[in-house]
């Protein structure tokens, strides 16, 4: 970035006094075809190495699949999680939202791709879900004389069949993608039919657009409270089927909002190095969406631990083993880095006013809350196996490292298409009260 446009790590140079001029053009740079080339290299070598060094064993595919419903569960964070920002924007307002718009429209017009990789789970899932691997009362019955299952399994799997049988998992899916994929559709296009208002500009046709989206976003918010908690439930929490917890929705929504969020000012600021983002990106901006950032974080720290700290203070027989699971033997070091990279180093360094306002450092600081967000997510599906206190080693056990290469290249393909989507559509919404604002000349710090 030139030093007419940076200063002290991000900050605007002052000395240009009087308002920027728009750039004539919002289209996305030619970068991005080179990054969407680099994402598809990646997923090609990461799938390649997947395939070959690890679907050889019978423990090596158990490790594939599973780390595919990590890099599924990611990539769902950020179309289903970027379409619940971008209903936030719209019922909150702030010109905060105007840089992230685009990208969050992005985000969700991959919803069609997340859907697709559900499929390959559902032809596989026997091997995730007891309710899958035992789907009637039979089944159940036999699993539990063969020692396949608990008593406790036993009597849970038979008492959540109405919910958790495999009929009812693919419908509550197909439900789930219609639905948000009908307000992905509505919300992009009203956006580019704001854009092309013949009024645009006016008074008239900003109220008259800020009050339509509003009117979509604020019950498509409930909606998809609602969506999404049934989803987590039947794709992860159902991993245990004895595990009961009454804001895992909640716990959920808000760790998407935490790595929507990472990604989201991760590509304006990476987008901010060319036009027109390098005009419209301002420091005011960055440390806005910095300090938004920092309450996804407080918030993120606020419902897990609450959690943590009601069952295990309850010390419920039915509760406990859940969070045992997650803190014996070796897994006491993920649980640890979990908590380390997940909440206290960002929380740590979000504190930090010159960090918010720092393009490079802010770079830096949301790839690693991605990568964050991708452990925590390994902590939560893999100690769900009955193998997984002896899998936390490489010796006899390399398939582990399918955790590390199939995400990759789920996420690769992932990230392929939504630079795709970036480069189809202008980076700015131009009908927007707030585009001016932006364009003044920010005051010195």
């Amino acid at each position: 970035m030139s030093s007419g446009h940076e200063h002290n790590g991000g900050q605007h140079d002052h000395s240009h006094h009087g308002p920027r001029v728009l750039p004539a053009s919002l289209a996305a740079p030619e970068i991005l075809s080179a990054w969407r080339m680099r994402a598809l290299i990646v997923f090609a070598v990461a799938t390649v190495v997947s395939l070959v060094a690890f679907s050889w064993s019978h423990e090596g595919r158990n490790h594939i699949l599973r780390a595919y419903l990590l890099g599924y569960m990611i990539c769902f964070t950020f179309a289903g999680g970027g379409l619940a920002m971008l209903m936030l924007q719209y019922v909150s307002g702030g010109k905060w939202g105007l840089l992230l718009r685009r990208p969050l429209e992005a985000m969700t017009r991959t919803i069609w791709l997340v859907g697709l990789m559900f499929v390959p789970i559902i032809f596989l899932w026997k091997h995730l879900y007891q309710w899958a691997a035992f789907p009637t009362a039979g089944a159940v019955a036999q699993a539990l004389s063969n020692h396949a299952v608990s008593l406790e399994q036993a009597m849970t799997l038979n008492a959540k069949r109405a919910m958790l049988n495999p009929a009812a998992a693919i419908f509550q899916t197909v439900v789930i993608f219609a639905i948000l994929g009908t307000f992905v559709f509505l919300l992009n296009k009203w956006s580019l039919q704001r854009d092309a208002d013949p009024e645009r500009g006016t008074e008239p046709s900003f109220d008259r657009w800020r009050v339509k989206f509003e009117n979509l976003s604020g019950i498509g918010i409930l909606i998809y409270v609602i969506l999404l908690t049934d989803g987590a439930i039947v794709w992860i929490k159902s991993l245990d089927i004895t595990w009961y917890s009454s804001i895992w929705g909640l716990q959920f929504l808000v760790g998407q909002g935490y790595a929507v969020l990472a990604l989201s000012i991760l590509t304006v600021i990476l987008l901010s190095r060319f036009e027109p983002m390098k005009t419209m990106l301002r420091a005011t901006e960055q440390h806005d969406l910095g300090k938004l950032a920092f309450a996804f974080v407080m918030l993120n720290i606020y419902l897990c631990f609450a959690e943590f700290l009601i069952i295990w203070s309850g010390n419920v027989p039915d509760e406990i083993p859940w969070y045992l699971n997650r803190i014996h033997g070796g897994w006491w070091y993920v649980c640890s880095a979990d908590f380390i990279c997940h909440w206290l180093i960002p929380f740590c360094l979000l504190l930090s006013r010159d960090l918010k306002r720092n393009k490079q450092k802010m770079i830096w600081l949301t790839c690693f809350m991605i990568f964050a967000r991708c452990l925590d997510m390994f902590w939560l599906i893999e100690p769900n196996f009955a193998d997984a206190a002896g899998n936390l080693h490489l010796t006899n056990n390399v398939g582990i490292l399918a955790y590390i290469t199939v995400p990759v290249a789920v996420i690769s393909l992932w990230s392929w298409i939504y630079m795709r989507e970036l480069q189809a559509r202008p980076l700015l919404n131009v009908n927007d009260p707030h585009v001016e604002e932006m364009l003044e000349p920010e005051h010195a710090h």
